[in-house]
């Protein structure tokens, strides 16, 4: 897996610019299941740029899109890939994202 290819996206998945932050979620969500279980590599540093700040948004757009990743990261790739970074964002976010991760961890 190239790893640059994703230090360049992450910082898409938090942009300042909404339109751009929010495609970056939407782009994210179509390969989740094309690349499954080969984002095992990456999956640390997706994990908080796809959480941090997005399932907070007040953007109804963002959120949405972030929720999306969330679950379809459930949904294709292996549970005990998830449970550590899934676990530290439960553990340190607050408001509707900490409600949100610990749902997802339960």
């Amino acid at each position: 897996m190239n790893f640059q290819i994703f230090d360049a996206f992450k910082s898409r998945l938090h942009d300042s610019n909404s339109k751009v932050n929010q495609v970056a979620l939407e782009t994210m969500h179509k390969m989740i299941p094309l690349l499954k279980d080969n984002l095992s590599p990456v999956i640390n540093m997706l994990i908080p740029a796809m959480v941090d700040n997005n399932l907070n948004s007040k953007n109804p757009g963002i959120y949405a899109a972030a929720t999306n990743v969330i679950q379809a990261l459930c949904q294709y790739l292996d549970n005990h890939l998830l449970l550590q970074p899934f676990c530290t964002k439960a553990q340190f976010l607050n408001g509707k994202a900490k409600q949100d991760m610990t749902e997802k961890l339960a």
